[in-house]
């Protein structure tokens, strides 16, 4: 069965890794059902029937979007609210439609990794800050396999334009790739 990725990102247009990671994945159709909800609900207004039946139809559950504000796109909280409704992903009623579900996070981090660290920066790792995620994962009994995450900036100023524009490229490719085998490794 597929995989269901549903990307939120509010500038996916102008998004580096997020974009990259998507271009990846739509390379196999076959496997994995991009699902980029900022393109599908503009207006914020979501379909949850749709959406519950997009879910069901599809084996893995994989969200994937950029760190905003130390937390989800706003849409990716509203799809929260309103999908995983009380007899649907929870309660009883049929509310076991996540059961066992292999469920994962891939997300874009702008801030560097040592920031997201106890003597760093924030404080906190980028897990701690996910913890929400996996909680709720959790509360629903679908099966949380934790999550994939690129931290810093894509170009960082200073030193040689040319050897940066590489470096950068090549890291790009090798998140694109990494990422790639973790949602395909669920």
């Amino acid at each position: 069965m597929k995989t269901l990725v549903i990307v939120t990102h509010p500038s996916i247009e102008t998004s580096v890794i997020n974009k990259r990671w998507v271009e990846e994945l739509k390379k196999y159709p076959e496997k994995f059902t991009v699902h980029e909800l900022t393109n599908v609900y503009p207006d914020g207004n979501i379909d949850v029937e749709k959406e519950q039946k997009l879910v069901e139809s599809h084996g893995n559950l994989v969200l994937q979007f950029p760190i905003y504000w130390f937390n989800c796109p706003p849409l990716l909280k509203k799809w929260f609210d309103d999908v995983l409704a009380y007899g649907w992903a929870y309660g009883s009623n049929g509310g076991d439609k996540l059961k066992n579900r292999k469920v994962a996070l891939g997300v874009s981090a702008g801030i560097k990794k040592e920031d997201y660290s106890k003597n760093g920066r924030y404080r906190y790792t980028l897990e701690q800050l996910l913890v929400p995620f996996e909680t709720t994962f959790l509360y629903c009994n679908a099966d949380y396999r934790s999550f994939f995450a690129f931290y810093g900036k894509e170009n960082e100023p200073g030193g040689n334009e040319e050897e940066e524009n590489e470096s950068g490229a090549s890291e790009l490719e090798k998140s694109a790739q990494d990422y790639l085998n973790f949602v395909d490794n669920l």
